[in-house]
């Protein structure tokens, strides 16, 4: 028998329905028609889950990502046991705990006092643990001065902040989250986040499904990304979310209207001397767009990793001449480990703010060489927003 905290999923299989119908007289009229017509449907299921398979050791923190629909949040309800697979098997070992609809539980009549106690007893907490950890859980949801008054009343804010601290206070053996740490403002998302890293430290195995990549990162050692209801990597979560990563921007590239009302001609990135770029290296964008009437612009430029969000992002504001101009972007001390990146780019006009090219990746840039920094450091190499310094230049 496996130690308690341990997930198997083995060969799992999972497919619902693709449309039910209507219960609807003329819906029925119409499907009547169409099979009449010969008109039958080919396919009347859609597999959500094709033959997944990993295991989970006691303690280890797992973070599934992957595309909407991938079947992520469908992997979790079969975990915990709130739906059963078509094929295949699940065990888990121990106490199971689920973070996944956390308003599921709060009933809006009722005072937070009240939901409180209910929701924790259907959580599984007694009555004597939610009376130990009442003051807590209330201090937890910042909600001290509301506490008794009806939760029809509370704030869609207030609301989310109850329902995530009830469930934040069991302690289960195996703790399944899914999407619920976009709960709140910045802070009360960090203080989820330690929540959570408490839960991990005391031996509670984690499995996390988010969106939001940096709180993966920060809360999971190993990553699981699913495409398409397969697993397309299990690894190391820095590797996994790179991976990830590429996808997106790769998807987003092809998929870009990168023709816009400033349009880019041509991108290219060279490092020193016209050498390879080079992380903690100096090196040059050179950039030419174009557009069919002279503008006042103010053009951004950014690097990034993961979809949309820049690493760090230089702007200039300039004016362009109809037809093409040719800009040189100086990098100071590129701030970035060697790895892959894009080029990100938008234009915007100066004085009616109004977009003319949609901020979207135009190419893929690969940052090569040893990471050496000297002792004092010129640059601070970290994937998170950070200064870089730039001189912009018209070249013609």
């Amino acid at each position: 028998m496996s130690p308690e905290g341990t997930i198997t999923v083995d060969h799992v299989w999972k497919r619902f329905r693709v449309d039910r119908g209507r219960r609807l007289l003329r819906d029925h009229l119409g499907r009547v028609a169409g099979r009449m017509r010969g008109r039958t449907r080919s396919n009347d299921w859609r597999w959500v889950l094709r033959d997944i398979s990993f295991q989970v050791e006691p303690g280890e923190a797992v973070g599934i990502v992957g595309a909407n629909g991938a079947g992520k949040s469908t992997l979790l309800k079969i975990v915990s046991g709130l739906m059963f697979p078509h094929t295949g098997s699940i065990r888990t070992e121990g106490q199971v705990g689920a973070l996944i609809e956390v308003m599921s539980g709060i009933h809006s009549e009722l005072t937070g006092r009240e939901n409180i106690n209910i929701y924790g007893n259907l959580l599984g907490l007694g009555r004597k643990q939610v009376a130990e950890k009442f003051d807590e859980i209330v201090a937890f949801a910042e909600i001290e001065d509301a506490v008794d008054r009806q939760v029809k009343f509370y704030s869609s804010g207030m609301k989310v902040r109850l329902g995530f601290a009830v469930a934040a206070f069991l302690e289960p053996k195996i703790l399944i989250v899914d999407e619920v740490l976009a709960v709140g403002d910045s802070s009360f998302q960090q203080k989820c986040l330690e929540r959570i890293r408490q839960v991990i430290q005391s031996g509670t195995t984690l499995l996390l499904v988010s969106h939001d990549l940096a709180s993966v990162g920060a809360a999971a050692t190993r990553g699981i990304w699913i495409n398409n209801g397969t697993v397309q990597m299990d690894g190391p979560i820095d590797q996994t979310l790179a991976g990830y990563r590429r996808m997106i921007e790769a998807q987003a590239e092809a998929n870009a209207d990168v023709k816009g009302i400033v349009r880019v001609a041509d991108v290219r990135v060279e490092g020193t001397d016209g050498r390879l770029v080079v992380g903690t290296e100096d090196c040059t964008v050179h950039l030419s767009v174009e557009t069919d009437q002279e503008r006042a612009v103010r053009l951004y430029l950014g690097v990034s990793e993961g979809a949309a969000t820049p690493i760090f992002v230089v702007a200039n504001a300039t004016t362009l001449q109809e037809g093409r101009t040719d800009i040189e972007i100086a990098l100071d001390h590129l701030p970035l480990p060697p790895r892959q990146y894009y080029l990100w780019f938008g234009a915007y006009d100066q004085r009616s703010k109004a977009e003319l090219t949609a901020w979207q990746p135009i190419k893929p840039m690969l940052v090569s060489g040893r990471l050496r920094l000297d002792p004092v450091p010129r640059a601070i190499v970290r994937l998170s927003p950070v200064y870089v310094a730039a001189r912009w230049s018209k070249v013609r």
